[in-house]
């Protein structure tokens, strides 16, 4: 079933309920709200879809997607669902040599930008070389579209027909090599990730919904759920305006989000500075990255009829586990604070979650349930977190990354998160970090979120990350306050740190701005050490 198909259902049911609301910008309408109704979506995307058929495109293309997050972008995202053409997403701000990967691993027939991304074909060759450009407005070489919310009778409304497996979208992620591997998601595959992210979320009908994720949008779409698309920057969740979004949610009586943890910070520090809260809200979700205990309690208290939930995912499986912040216990607090991880809740319904022998970094032969089952470990033991089910990655494309990162069980394939954690006697997930995070040496073995979690509930404390320097155990604190590092030495002393380092900005990723940048961070504190030596 094309995942088109679900999206027409809703717009033949909802007809003029709102779909999408953008902040749209050109020289008539600027910075006004532009609302498209399921229906006049429904003939957007019909439209866009005949006009790149027109242009000669085929099923089973790929066309590459750099726009910025708008109603736009969606149209052309389902249009291509509905002509059985392949959607790919990669991140340009990741340099030259990554787009030029990116295009090598599947080779676009078509791009779809703005007028600023469609630049990028002047300096990139793998870009130059894509046969085909569309975009809303003028540019040289590229064929213009019109977003029409009202089609002719001659244009189709057809969808094409798909088998289950055909691919849909393709995103980019990192191994451990630093390599892009492509992420690609068949019809069937959107299919259950929606029904999973509708019984997560609880996503019904007529809700309106700050959305800052493209799969959350068409989870959205296919649930009825109205999609208010945020007035900022999404390149960079952590560095966002935070007062236009504010207003959205007053505007609009928002009810519900999913963001970035680095997203919903950047609220709720304005509601504090500013003295305003979000009362309209009664749900907010995060994931993307790990959700640290006191922007749990922070985003409450701006949110104060919100149920606040952390939600533990990856590209390769989203959801995977998830916690309200009403079900953490006080003694839950405490243990975070001495060490124990950062809970994450129980798995959900549609996902098996095991936690299994530690092997990163050795691939695993295919197994059978009874060998499988002597590997997973004893509630309470670390290992590696596994996880299986239908909106779970089979594997990469061209299976790059797949020996690194799958494994068998009786034909059943695993994906391996490289986080490690345990599960506690009442079957919740507590996080620890990484697999290659961790640091084993003379006194043990010491994992980065027993730290850092434990570190960041300090008050002052932004950002704590850990990392082994020289042999030596360092943790590197952000902080808003003047906070004396003999003072966390003491406060962490079970921890046995060999010092911790106060720094301007620890380094985090570039997507969602929350996760740290370990090696970047290595290399920052690596290059301070030296410099300490060559002083002495």
């Amino acid at each position: 079933m094309n995942i088109a198909e679900v999206l027409l259902q809703r717009a033949a049911e909802l007809g003029e309920n709102v779909a999408i609301v953008d902040v749209h910008r050109n020289d008539i309408h600027r910075n006004r709200d532009r609302c498209l109704s399921f229906r006049e979506l429904d003939s957007a995307t019909a439209s866009v879809a005949d006009q790149m058929r027109r242009a000669g495109l085929q099923p089973g293309d790929g066309v590459l997607l750099v726009h910025p997050v708008s109603a736009e972008l969606y149209a052309v995202l389902i249009a291509l669902f509905r002509l059985g053409c392949v959607a790919i997403f990669l991140d340009p701000s990741a340099g030259r040599a990554h787009v030029e990967r990116c295009c090598a691993i599947f080779p676009p027939k078509a791009i779809f930008g703005s007028l600023r991304a469609l630049l990028l074909r002047c300096t990139i060759p793998a870009l130059r070389h894509v046969p085909k450009a569309f975009c809303f407005g003028w540019f040289p070489g590229s064929q213009r579209l019109e977003l029409r919310t009202h089609t002719a009778a001659t244009i189709s409304r057809e969808v094409f027909s798909v088998v289950s497996e055909a691919p849909a979208l393709v995103t980019f992620t990192s191994g451990s090599t630093g390599q892009p591997k492509a992420a690609l998601r068949t019809h069937a595959f959107l299919l259950a990730q929606h029904r999973a992210l509708e019984a997560s979320l609880a996503l019904q009908p007529g809700k309106r919904d700050l959305t800052t994720l493209p799969i959350f949008l068409l989870a959205n779409l296919a649930s009825g759920v109205s999609s208010i698309l945020p007035d900022a920057d999404l390149r960079s969740p952590g560095k966002i305006a935070a007062g236009p979004v504010l207003a959205q949610i007053e505007r609009h009586k928002i009810e519900t989000t999913s963001a970035s943890p680095a997203f919903i910070s950047r609220l709720v520090d304005e509601c504090e500075r500013s003295g305003i809260a979000m009362p309209s809200l009664s749900s907010v979700f995060m994931g993307g990255a790990p959700v640290f205990p006191g922007l749990l309690r922070k985003a409450k208290q701006f949110c104060p009829h919100a149920e606040i939930t952390a939600v533990y995912g990856s590209t390769e499986a989203e959801p995977m586990a998830e916690i309200a912040l009403s079900d953490i216990s006080s003694e839950d607090f405490n243990a975070m604070e001495q060490g124990k991880g950062l809970l994450t809740g129980r798995p959900v319904s549609s996902i098996s979650l095991r936690v299994i022998r530690e092997q990163w970094g050795e691939p695993i032969s295919p197994l059978d349930a009874r060998t499988f089952e002597q590997l997973t470990m004893a509630c309470g033991v670390p290992g590696e977190i596994v996880v299986l089910g239908s909106h779970v990655l089979p594997g990469y494309l061209k299976r790059e990354g797949d020996a690194e990162t799958k494994f068998e069980v009786d034909g059943a394939r695993w994906h391996r998160t490289g986080d490690l954690g345990y599960i506690d006697p009442t079957g919740r997930l507590w996080l620890l970090g990484r697999c290659n995070g961790k640091i084993q040496d003379s006194r043990g073995s010491l994992y980065p979120f027993a730290v850092e979690c434990a570190a960041m509930q300090t008050p002052g404390i932004r950002r704590a990350a850990l990392a082994a320097v020289d042999g030596r155990r360092v943790l590197a604190i952000e902080s808003t306050e003047s906070l004396s590092p003999d003072d966390i030495l003491r406060s962490l002393s079970w921890a046995q740190l060999d010092e911790v380092v106060l720094l301007d900005h620890v380094p985090v990723d570039k997507r969602h701005n929350a996760k740290v940048d370990y090696i970047a961070l290595f290399r920052k504190l690596k290059r301070a050490n030296n410099r300490r030596r060559t002083l002495r």
